[in-house]
Formats: structure tokens, sequence, C-alpha cells
């Protein structure tokens, strides 16, 4: 089917990580690239610095012209990218030993400056706000160069009513160093120090319960006793300080409702969607099909604890494979295989992959004190940065698509839009990433011959949908309500986000899990909820909108293939030229309307079906 991957010993899943200094060189990223030493590091701040103290010099001069509000425009995009280099060098530093407080004190001084930059600019919109829009227009009519910040000054002006004055934006501009306080402290409780427990498996292995350990165990152990005991040994340093996480996640949710106050929003939902012109109907509607859907998400569990042959199922029995398949996936064996997936897309495409590879844009193993999961860093004027865990599962695989389909969308809308609009919104950025994924399944089926290999594969495809579309409606389900309680005045403890959460994912999966003391506690451990409050329903929102663009880019049609990669490519190159609902919308994916969400349970449906036909096949369902 492919390169054959070496077959690894178990120890190399879920042994002790190597310190980093042990890691071969080319298995880490380069920050030289940000900056070639700590030396020029400090330049950056420095200039960065003094570029913050000359931005309040042009208070008051907006209204003047159309070139003086040209040149604030201009000195704000260049303080913004000196910014990129400098916090992310710092920040990255930080991400691959988070026990490094030298690493650390390089990034809290960076957030600070990142402070002073916004008390240093907090004027500058409710300035520009108190000139008449049609003076604005005329002024960008009469300039090619003021007529780029377009959509964006149009945008501003949109939010009008959510702008503050020039003493209300500072006022909250100070609030900014503390806003990241929740996320920090969650960050440092649950990695740096963490003390997860040694447990002892059935091969008699010893085994530290890090994040990319108790995964490996999940996804390779095939004795439901050992992946009971990663489970409770993950989970329990959780338990022991759930208090403290609850306080934590208080902290994040009264943050966020003052600054929905703050601003006139009536509700978090609102304040969070209102940025990017998002109806909060689309979340809503999202849930509501979500929990109204649930059925094949219940038969796919009831299914897995027939073949497992278990007598109770468990939420970590969940990834375990239906049969067993016990391959190893080195990384250097799986590179070609991304570049390969992605031919569809055209050998641009595929040189820039072999760019991230080749030149040592990727973070890729595990050490201690490295922070958890894996992202990709979209450093401007650079290139993108990676961070992976890689633990040679197939997990690890499907992650690296993952993130690479995050770095091109990165460079192709680095490329191509002007700085104002070369970020993207979450709304769409999963959507190239899931995309990725889909592709490289596509790959990896169509060159097995293996029938255990093709209902691991089906599997995969299943537990796509399970995570990316209908976990992520859960956590968003979660989200919303706990926001919902602090608007209503509930208090927010650990019994009552505990008994908020088990309640959802009792909804979810009906009676196929046993009853576990520690699923209360699980919440705790989704550090999407305490560093980026509102992401997580963009990952189901994205899936169905990449699911959607898939159907042209894989069509057997020549011309209806190359404008579906021709418009997916486009919306990658977008950035955030438009609001997010119009950049799909141009690109073929309407998300107003129900059945494109919708579809999805459709789709599960059918690939449990499919599933079912091929276990049939290999005796495995009787």
């Amino acid at each position: 089917m492919y390169h054959d991957a070496m077959t690894a010993p178990l120890a190399a899943a879920t042994g002790s990580p190597k310190d980093r200094s042990e890691l071969a060189i080319g298995d880490t990223w380069k920050l030289d690239d940000i900056y070639p030493s700590l030396d020029a590091w400090e330049a950056g701040c420095a200039a960065l610095e003094a570029a913050i103290k000359r931005m309040p010099e042009r208070r008051g001069t907006l209204a003047s012209s159309g070139a003086a509000l040209l040149g604030a425009l201009e000195a704000s995009d260049t303080l913004d990218q000196l910014a990129y280099k400098v916090y992310y060098h710092a920040s990255l530093f930080y991400d691959q030993d988070q026990r490094d407080n030298g690493a650390n004190g390089r990034r809290q001084r960076v957030l600070h400056l990142l402070a002073q930059q916004g008390q240093a600019l907090a004027w500058f919109r409710p300035e520009l706000l108190a000139i008449p829009l049609d003076t604005v227009r005329g002024w960008m009519d009469a300039s090619t160069a003021l007529a780029v910040y377009r959509f964006w000054i149009e945008d501003l002006f949109r939010q009008q009513a959510h702008v503050l004055d020039a003493a209300g934006e500072r006022l909250l501009s100070l609030s900014a160093q503390f806003n990241q306080a929740p996320d920090a402290a969650y960050d440092a409780l649950s990695t740096a120090d963490a003390a997860f427990p040694s447990i002892t498996l059935s091969t008699g292995e010893e085994v530290k319960a890090t994040y990319a350990r108790y995964r490996a165990i999940l996804a390779t152990h095939r004795v439901q006793s050992d992946r009971a005991k990663a489970f409770a040994a993950h989970h329990q340093p959780f338990a022991d300080h759930l208090n403290t996480y609850a306080a934590l996640y208080n902290g994040v949710l009264q943050r966020d409702w003052f600054h929905a106050q703050a601003r006139g929003y009536a509700t978090m939902l609102e304040a969070a969607l209102d940025g990017n012109a998002i109806p909060t109907s689309v979340v809503e509607t999202l849930i509501q099909t979500g929990r109204a859907g649930t059925a094949p998400l219940q038969r796919y569990e009831r299914l897995r604890k027939k073949v497992l042959g278990l007598d109770s199922y468990h939420l970590y029995d969940g990834t375990i494979p239906l049969v067993e398949y016990d391959r190893r996936y080195a990384y250097p064996d799986v590179l070609e295989w991304i570049v390969e997936s992605t031919a569809i897309l055209g050998a641009d495409y595929q040189a820039r992959v072999r760019r991230a590879f080749a030149e040592r844009w990727i973070d890729v193993y595990e050490n201690p004190g490295k922070h958890s999961g894996a992202y990709s860093a979209a450093v401007y004027g650079v290139h993108p940065y990676m961070l992976l865990n890689w633990n040679d599962t197939l997990d690890s695989v499907f992650t690296l698509a993952h993130e690479m389909g995050h770095s091109m969308h990165t460079m192709l809308a680095h490329e191509t839009q002007p700085f104002v609009y070369a970020s993207y919104t979450i709304f769409v950025a999963e959507v190239p990433s899931t995309l990725s994924e889909a592709l490289l399944l596509d790959y990896m089926l169509a060159r097995t011959s293996d029938p255990r290999e093709r209902v691991v594969l089906l599997q995969h495809a299943i537990d796509e949908v399970t995570s990316t579309f209908y976990r992520q409606v859960m956590f968003a389900n979660y989200e919303l309500e706990a926001h919902r309680m602090v608007e209503r005045g509930e208090p927010i403890t650990a019994d009552s986000l505990s008994a908020l959460y088990t309640g959802i994912l009792r909804h979810f999966y009906g009676d196929t899990l046993a009853e576990d003391d520690l699923l209360r506690v699980t919440w705790a451990r989704i550090p999407h909820f305490f560093g980026s409050p509102y992401y997580v329903y963009q990952y189901a929102t994205c899936f169905a909108s990449s699911a959607k663009l898939l159907q042209d880019v894989r069509a057997t049609d020549p011309a209806r293939r190359a404008d579906g990669v021709r418009r997916f490519l486009d919306l990658l190159r977008s950035g955030s030229k438009d609001h997010p609902m119009a950049l799909l919308k141009t690109a073929g994916v309407d998300l107003a309307e129900p059945t494109t969400v919708g579809a999805i349970v459709t789709h599960l449906d059918g690939l449990v079906s499919r599933l079912e036909t091929e276990l049939g096949a290999l005796g495995l369902l009787k």
C-alpha cells in the first residue's frame, strides 16, 4: 500500500520521552529563521518598544487627511509585523520546554510589550470612528494605497456600536495583560507542574501517563485494563486539583462576561461571533443538529463494544483499533505520503509541503516540559512552524497532515494578501486541515489491499467524524451552557461544571458508556476551554465545509475537479479579506443551510454501514 513503516517497539510510543538534548537536530525546529540569536531577539524587542512609544505621536492627526490616516495604518502594520516575530520567537522557545524559566521570562516580557502596544493604540479606533464614514470613503476612492484597507475600515464602522471612546478603550487595554492569566495558570498546572504518575502495564513495562503516552496507550494497547490504568493515572491529577481548574475556568468565564458587557453585547456568544459577522444561529443550529443526530454515534459505539468483545464499554475504549494491526509509523517514513496525498492540489502546493520538511519548520518529538498536543504557528515574515508530539501511531500521521494543512493555508495567505488581511479567521482555519486529512485517508485507502488495514482506515474516517464533529459539538454545547450559567448569575464550581459536562456527555453517548467516576473531571483536560473560548465549534463547521468542498475536489469530471481545486486554493489565498461566511460561500459552501451540517450525520451512518460490511467479511460480527 505504501512504504514499509518501521515496526517500532512499544517503548518507542509509550516509554519515557527523550531529553531535548538527545534529539537529532533535524527533528527540531529552526528558530534561528526568526532571529539568529538572543541578542538579535533583544534588538527586536528594543525596536518594538521604540515603535510602540512612537505611535501615540500620531494621535489627533487621523482626521487631517487621507495621507495621515494611511501613514498611521501602515505604521500600525509595521508594528504588528515586528510583534509577530518577537512574540513567536519567545513563545516557541517556551513551548519546546516550559520548565525553562529563562524562556518563560522572555515570553512574559513580550506579553508585557504587547499589553503596552494595546495601550499605545487604544485611541486609534475611536479616533477613526469619529471621522464621518463618507469622508473616509472619499479618501479611499482617491488613494489606491488607502483603498487596500477598505474592507478593514468598513468592517470597523460596522462594529462601531461596540467600540468605546478613547478612555474606555484605554481602560480595556490595561486589562490585556490579565486576560491570559487563566490560560497561563492552566498551562503551568497541567503541563509544567503536572505530576503524572507511572503505571505498570500488563507487559511489565512502567510508563508515565503523560499526554502523548496516554494517547498512545489508548490507541495501541489491546488489554482493556491497561487502558483503564492509563485513563485513571492521566486524569487523577486533574481530579486532585479540580477545584483549582474550576476556579481558573470561572476566571475565563467572568473575563468573557466583563468584556461582553463592557462592549455592549447582550451575550458572550454574540460578543465572540460579531467580530467575524457570524450569526449566533450558526452555533445554536450546529448544537441542535448535533444533539438531534446522535443515533449514528451511539450505533458506532455499540458496534465497537460488540467487535471488541467487551463486557462494559468505557470512554477510554473509543480509540483502540477494532482489529489488531500493530503497525508503528516512523516519522521519516511518512513524509512522502503527505506530499503524494496532495497531488490533486498541484505541483506548487506539493513543493511547499516539501519545503516544510526540508527546512526544519517542524518540532517532531515529545521531550520533558514540551507543550502538549500539536499546532501550527503563523510567523509572519518568516514561515509557519509546527509543533508535534510524534508517538509512532496512526493518529500522529494524520495530525501531521492536519497541521500541514494549516501551514499551507498560512503560506498561501501570506504570499497573496497584504499584511492587514494576511491572517485568517478561526472559522475558516480548520477547512484546509481537515481536508488535508481527508486527502491522506484517500491516499492510504486507495493503496491498501489488506482488508484489516481497510477496517483500520475506515475506523479512522469514522473517528474523524466523531472527534471533529460530534466531540467538538459536545464541547461547544458545554461552553455555551457554562457561559450562560454566568450570564444567569449561577455559581461556577467544580460540582456544577462537572454535572454540566457529564450531562452533555451522557446525552451524546446515551447508554453506550459505562459509569466511571473520573468522567466527571474530563472537562478539565480540554485546553481550548481555558485558552480559546468559542473556538471548538469551528472545528465542526469547518469539517462540514471541507466535506462539501471535497465533493468537487474528488470529482471524476476533470472540469468540476479543476474548478473545485481552484475554489479551495482561492479560499486559502483569501486570508481575511472578507467575512468568513462570505469567503466560504464564494468557495461553494453555505453554512446558513442546515443541510450542510446535517449531511455529516448521514455521512457517518453510511460509514458505519460500510465498516459493518468489512467487519462481516472478516468474520468479526457474530
